[in-house]
């Protein structure tokens, strides 16, 4: 009779226990039979696009991937402005990736070094000073250089405290980060992007400031009908490169009307007269992100190989005034 008590707890805890097994019967609806390519394509698919939102491509409204809206808002918090000494850049990339960006400092440096290049920018974000890097060479490490931001950065962060865009927590859940920047700055077309994820990747070119806000004021003047290609191409007619060159394409028509297409650039030269009679061909704009030491390299291995004859010599004179 003592033992009753604890068999009848014994008892009732085994029934709570077979409670919490699924019926048979019920546990085998739940069951869904896919095919794994079905299933392999859809979870790779979602994969892939979480990828890309968060990461890898920019935000239409701003232009900036994450990466890039957390260092300028980072700067802003920490009144690095237009109108304020240079800090250091280690400085920035500590504070970003503490706060904002928790993906490593290498990533985070990179990207802020990119904001600063106006050969890879149609408008910089961030004043650089010091070794921001070259076509050619790497730059020198966060803690030797120095930047702030640019007037055009400010014109992209200006008015976020009045409610014009909305909020998120960060990471950590202490403080707050922008979803998007005000932008006043059509950024995505100026400064186009260049992105890679999990088995997708965009790349979208530079465009002139100038013609991208006439096609805008196109685009908004005219809705109905909607403006054609035609017409916004008479007034964007195509990229326009922070290094120049020229574009020899002739079907970008297509690639803006799809969404895809390739463009092909040619440097600019001309010949100029030395002495003895000799003459020079200069080259002057060099195709998108290509350095000069990579296209001198090549000529060299060309006229080696015979395929350019006639060049007794080649120079590099890319970092004189």
């Amino acid at each position: 009779m003592e033992n009753t008590p604890n068999q009848s707890i014994e008892t009732t805890q085994v029934t709570e226990q077979q409670k919490l097994i699924p019926d048979e019967q019920n546990f085998a609806k739940d069951i869904v039979r896919v095919t794994v390519g079905e299933e392999m394509r859809e979870s790779f698919l979602a994969y892939s696009l979480s990828v890309i939102t968060s990461r890898a491509i920019p935000d239409v409204r701003d232009g900036l991937k994450p990466v890039q809206r957390r260092i300028l808002y980072a700067m802003l918090r920490m009144g690095i402005r237009a109108d304020t000494p240079h800090r250091k850049s280690a400085r920035v990339v500590g504070e970003t990736m503490g706060r904002y960006h928790p993906h490593g400092d290498a990533a985070i440096y990179d990207a802020l070094v990119r904001l600063g290049q106006d050969f890879a920018r149609g408008i910089t974000f961030i004043d650089p000073q010091g070794n921001f890097g070259s076509l050619d060479d790497p730059p020198a490490a966060p803690r030797y250089t120095e930047c702030r931001l640019t007037e055009a950065a400010m014109a992209m962060v200006g008015e976020i405290d009045e409610d014009t865009v909305d909020f998120r927590p960060t990471y950590d859940g202490e403080s707050l980060e922008p979803i998007s920047l005000p932008g006043l700055i059509p950024g995505l077309l100026v400064n186009g992007t260049t992105g890679i994820a999990v088995g997708m990747a965009t790349n979208m070119p530079t465009h002139n400031l100038a013609e991208v806000a006439a096609a805008i004021e196109i685009v908004m003047k005219k809705r109905r009908p909607k403006p054609t290609v035609d017409e916004l191409l008479a007034v964007l007619p195509g990229p326009d490169f922070p290094s120049g060159g020229i574009i020899i394409d002739e079907d970008l028509r297509t690639a803006y009307q799809t969404g895809r297409g390739s463009v092909r650039i040619r440097a600019k030269a001309h010949i100029e007269s030395l002495s003895r009679g000799r003459q020079a061909i200069v080259v002057t704009e060099l195709p998108y992100m290509v350095g000069p030491e990579r296209v001198v390299a090549k000529l060299k291995d060309l006229n080696e190989k015979g395929n350019i004859p006639g060049i007794s010599d080649f120079k590099n004179l890319s970092d004189r005034s």
